[in-house]
């Protein structure tokens, strides 16, 4: 269970969380129910659990897929009459250097976590646009400001942070903001075997992070609270790259 600490800041919301099933976009989903919004759980996985858990709506969805990603959005204007907010969630990821990693991993790594995260931002914005408000937010990852010893990875998640800079230039006439955030070793399903040494010598704070601690982020990001932050990059790494 994850507790938001100011209930109420996304009262009225209609939220859509992409790979919302387990881990970060679990926590993300459950905080943004406490914090008041109707909330959209998608994933290829079941999440029917955390729709049930926050209340909401479950969406079977391949992000790599543009008839699956209108099929969200109709959906949820179906269900709800408007979209307030996208948090780009859905990722995947796998280790491999530039003499390791193959072509297969790379265009999958790529498909997913860049060509999703592009098809998101198309299918919400018409939405958005037309009702002269909205907040996306696309995870990205620390991977995404420095290098990484695996390249697809590494790749797609600057692709998302240099994305995330493009449309927050173009839908900000809209009153349409877009940001990113980029967690270091959070405590999921994709944190990596064997860093215990990293985050004691390389991260001062010296742990990693509770999936909370990101969607609290997230949350700041959805609300009014950060009605005039577009196109920034927040860093969630306990200081890993500082």
């Amino acid at each position: 269970m994850f507790y938001c600490c100011d209930m109420g800041t996304l009262d009225g919301k209609v939220i859509i969380i992409t790979g919302a099933s387990r881990g970060q976009g679990e926590a993300e989903a459950v905080l943004a129910a406490q914090a008041g919004a109707k909330v959209v759980v998608t994933d290829i996985i079941d999440g029917q659990h955390v729709a049930k858990e926050v209340g909401g709506l479950f969406i079977s969805h391949d992000v790599t897929s543009s008839e699956q990603w209108a099929n969200v959005v109709q959906k949820t204007l179906d269900a709800y009459g408007r979209i307030d907010g996208l948090v780009n969630n859905a990722g995947i990821w796998k280790p491999g250097g530039i003499t390791k990693a193959t072509e297969a991993e790379f265009r999958q790594i790529i498909d997913v976590n860049q060509v999703g995260v592009f098809l998101g931002m198309q299918a919400v914005s018409t939405t958005m646009i037309a009702q002269k408000s909205g907040s996306i937010v696309n995870i990205s990852s620390v991977a995404g400001m420095r290098g990484l010893r695996a390249i697809a990875y590494a790749a797609s998640k600057w692709a998302v942070h240099g994305m995330t800079k493009t449309a927050a230039r173009e839908l900000g006439a809209h009153n349409v903001r877009v940001n990113s955030v980029h967690p270091g070793f959070i405590e999921t399903d994709m944190l990596p075997q064997g860093i215990e040494s990293t985050i004691a010598n390389q991260v001062p704070m010296q742990r990693t992070a509770d999936a909370k601690e990101v969607g609290e982020v997230v949350m700041f990001l959805l609300g009014d609270a950060a009605s005039y932050v577009n196109g920034a990059e927040i860093i969630v790494d306990g200081g890993f790259i500082a």
